[in-house]
């Protein structure tokens, strides 16, 4: 007697490895203002547990395109993705999994640690005893538990930018964005301030997008993206990025690529 054949499975589509999904993608992104052109066919990747540095002057585009990231502009052309998440598409979706540190001050100066922080998590639906957890538990690890009841006003510069990382980390997002973050602080506290944004990519598996015009908050282990007039003019590890432009250091290699003077202290 001949057996039956094996009822064939249904055809399932293998779902992506959650590990190849870049934390961000940027892709083909373009935006003008009226007849100005602020990024022009922009690409790039930023991978989960990485540290991917912005590099380029003022004006060069870094503030546009986070506007776009963020929602703040629309976006005229090209696509914008979040962990595979396209932000025009499912806005909710994607900027759940996000956090950002814009370059102008964004506190309420006359609110204590915990108030700024409590408001923020009720703008993400966070109740308020899982708020309050949380708020307690950042501020330690950015050592102001001590200064939780205090008024921001009070603080200094570089406390502010570690207690504006603690806020938009309150959702536990899985992108960090940061936008000339050490901008107007003393060389101790720019220090404290990148050490504690590379421990979330090591420690927590925080991807990170560091805009900056500053050289030394580089490093050679991070990935590099040049961008330079509104065009991305280099991308990839930092290391290969200065052999291709056949330099022997960053400075080198952007002044090559940008054709730009390099500052005295570490600036483009």
């Amino acid at each position: 007697m001949t057996s039956p054949a094996p009822i064939a499975e249904p055809h399932k589509t293998p779902r992506p490895d959650p590990a190849a999904v870049p934390a961000l993608s940027i892709d083909s992104v373009s935006h003008a203002y009226g007849p100005r052109r602020a990024l022009t066919d922009v690409s790039f990747n930023v991978q989960p547990a990485s540290f991917t540095a912005l590099l380029g002057l003022n004006g060069a585009g870094k503030s546009t395109l986070f506007s776009l990231i963020t929602r703040l502009f629309g976006i005229q052309t090209g696509r914008v993705g979040i962990f595979g998440h396209d932000v025009s598409k499912s806005p909710g979706e994607a900027l759940r999994l996000l956090g950002v540190v814009f370059q102008p001050r964004t506190l309420d100066l006359d609110l204590s640690l915990t108030q700024n922080l409590l408001y923020h998590a009720a703008l993400h639906g966070i109740s308020r005893r899982e708020a309050a957890t949380r708020s307690a538990e950042l501020l330690g690890r950015i050592g102001l538990e001590d200064r939780a009841g205090s008024k921001v006003r009070d603080l200094s510069g570089g406390q502010m930018r570690r207690l504006e990382i603690a806020r938009a980390l309150l959702h536990r997002p899985r992108l960090l964005l940061l936008d000339e973050p050490t901008v107007g602080l003393d060389v101790k506290a720019r220090a404290d301030i990148i050490s504690h944004v590379r421990q979330l990519v090591t420690e927590q598996g925080i991807g990170v997008l560091w805009a900056t015009h500053l050289f030394d908050e580089i490093m050679p282990s991070d990935d590099l993206v040049v961008l330079h007039q509104g065009k991305v003019l280099a991308r990839g590890p930092m290391n290969r990025v200065i052999t291709e432009a056949g330099a022997l250091d960053v400075n080198t290699a952007f002044m090559r690529l940008t054709g730009a003077q390099v500052m005295p202290g570490g600036g483009a």
